[in-house]
């Protein structure tokens, strides 16, 4: 299982965002630079970072980017699903834990699987942005 580049820039760009300790917006060039990412990949993601609300745009010469809310209550999981989209890691499996199976329901391997993607989701959204910074 991999989750895209999306996550692993969108987590980095998110953490070098939650480290700004300046009131002001960061540009996204600034952040593009310090991780190396393509600055127009940053701007896509962070047009769904910002319509997930988890960012705030400023505008103007003095523009640029913060936390929509404070970094404690921003999790890992927020960010990802933003990023990424629904949490469904299995075929056969809805975002709720859902059994969509073929084998109509009673394969065992869904039993697994089901507490593969909770034990995910609980830890994803056990560990908060500001403790990664």
């Amino acid at each position: 299982m991999k989750f895209s580049t999306r996550t692993t820039y969108g987590l980095r760009a998110m953490i070098r965002l939650a480290g700004h300790k300046d009131k002001k917006p960061l540009p996204l060039p600034n952040i593009a630079k310090a991780e190396n990412i393509s600055l127009g990949y940053l701007e896509s993601m962070f047009s769904d970072l910002k319509k997930g609300g988890l960012v705030k745009a400023g505008k103007g010469v003095k523009g640029g980017y913060q936390l929509g809310k404070p970094a404690n209550k921003i999790t890992v999981f927020d960010i990802v699903r933003v990023l990424e989209g629904k949490m469904s890691l299995f075929h056969c499996l809805a975002e709720d834990g859902r059994v969509y199976c073929n084998a109509g329901c009673r394969c065992g391997a869904a039993l697994v699987l089901s507490k593969v993607q909770k034990s995910l989701k609980k830890t994803l959204k056990g560990i908060k942005l500001s403790d990664l910074i």
